[in-house]
């Protein structure tokens, strides 16, 4: 990759990929310690679309003749005070990898790559369908409560998660 700028930008948001699977994958264990399979099984599974996503981001550095800088990985939050907590956790995580993205495509403008303007564009839209999926979620568990069946109901439903890579990008 020629552009050294964009390809230091792309290895950090590598490991931001990997450090969002790496927090669903803690919120799991928490949801599993809290009794919420459901909940575990849908951070697990979101754990898993975002490595998919990282390594998208691998192979993207690769094609582009780059090289890929794998750094630690920060160590996530292990604890929330509460399943609320939690998702709304989920929420503003989802919102700062908004962000990241966002800058990410305003660093592609302003070097003139098209060709990671138009990669990044993918991210864009599914991060769009990322805060969606969250608010649903958030709306649903505020709605239910955090006690009784409404809980129970929407643990059910997120049980039924599965992750399924997309087939085209």
């Amino acid at each position: 990759m020629s552009n050294k700028v964009l390809e230091k930008a792309l290895n950090e948001h590598l490991n931001a990929e990997m450090y969002s699977a790496y927090l669903y994958l803690s919120m799991s264990a928490y949801f599993s310690d809290t009794g919420l399979s459901g909940f575990a099984n849908w951070m697990r599974v979101q754990a898993k679309e975002e490595q998919f996503h990282a390594m998208k981001f691998y192979d993207y550095i690769n094609e582009r003749g780059g090289k890929v800088l794998l750094t630690a990985i920060e160590a996530p939050q292990q604890d929330w005070a509460s399943p609320l907590e939690a998702v709304q956790a989920v929420l503003e995580h989802e919102k700062k990898v908004t962000a990241l993205i966002n800058g990410l495509v305003d660093l592609a403008i302003d070097e003139r790559d098209h060709a990671t303007n138009i990669f990044l564009q993918w991210f864009v839209t599914e991060q769009v369908e990322e805060e969606d999926n969250v608010n649903e979620i958030l709306n649903k568990l505020k709605l239910a409560g955090t006690q009784g069946n409404g809980m129970f109901m929407l643990d059910k439903d997120l049980a039924a998660r599965v992750f399924t890579p997309p087939t085209a990008a």
